[in-house]
């Protein structure tokens, strides 16, 4: 059901944003953003012992590319190339007495398809991002000491495709001498899960989910037409 409301919704906002009216002149921008990113995972059954998110939040760093189309009056679209490391932390003394410290860092190549939606004058804006994105996995990383019984969060990552929403929130400030900068808080959660969740296997739901900080620099680029009204 969750999912489903979730399709719902970017497809309401698609269907708003087409019905804005069209610019004169497009703006057109490429760039980069990059920034922190606090990552874990909900895992159900929960981690034995894990009772704070802080003993479960991995901080690490993301960052990539930015095209960015704004061909109506407050909405455009958007499109990112970018590199997330996720994962999380297992900071612990369990029941048995035994001290776990363990992380597990997941390197994404992510591409979310964001609707860019902004509000404000032609040099200082807000906005907001909403959308889907996919990823894949391109390697994973274990640092620390596991838990002696071996359950399944050690385990290698079986599904590497990943795929979910993304949502921001963030605010612009456009210059046409030195071009235009931005900064962005965006929550990222996946859909899938990494580890099966058949009836006979130890966790149900497997999701990353993320906050990351961003900052951004943009540059305009300045077609040649103009769109006919």
């Amino acid at each position: 059901m969750k999912r489903k409301l979730t399709i719902i919704g970017l497809l309401l906002v698609t269907l708003w944003a087409q019905a804005q009216p069209r610019l004169h002149q497009p703006e057109i921008y490429v760039g980069l953003h990059g920034g922190v990113l606090f990552s874990l995972v909900w895992f159900s059954p929960q981690l034995e012992g894990t009772k704070s998110y802080l003993d479960r939040t991995l901080l690490s760093g993301n960052g990539g590319l930015i095209f960015r189309y704004n061909g109506h009056k407050y909405c455009g679209f958007q499109v990112e190339l970018d590199y997330q490391q996720k994962g999380w932390r297992e900071n612990k003394t369990d029941v048995e007495g035994v001290d776990v410290h363990y992380q597990r860092r997941l390197n994404y190549l992510e591409m979310p398809f964001l609707a860019h939606i902004y509000f404000g004058k032609k040099k200082v804006r807000g906005f907001v991002n909403l959308g889907p994105q996919i990823g894949v996995l391109l390697s994973e990383q274990s640092i620390g000491t596991e838990h002696p019984s071996k359950r399944q969060q050690y385990n290698p990552i079986e599904n590497k495709f990943d795929w979910g929403v993304a949502g921001g929130l963030g605010m612009l400030f456009r210059s046409t001498k030195v071009g235009t900068f931005q900064i962005e808080a965006r929550f990222n959660y996946s859909l899938g899960d990494f580890y099966p969740n058949h009836a006979a296997d130890y966790f149900s739901h497997s999701n990353p989910m993320s906050l990351s900080a961003n900052i951004g620099y943009l540059w305009e680029l300045k077609p040649k037409t103009k769109i006919k009204r």
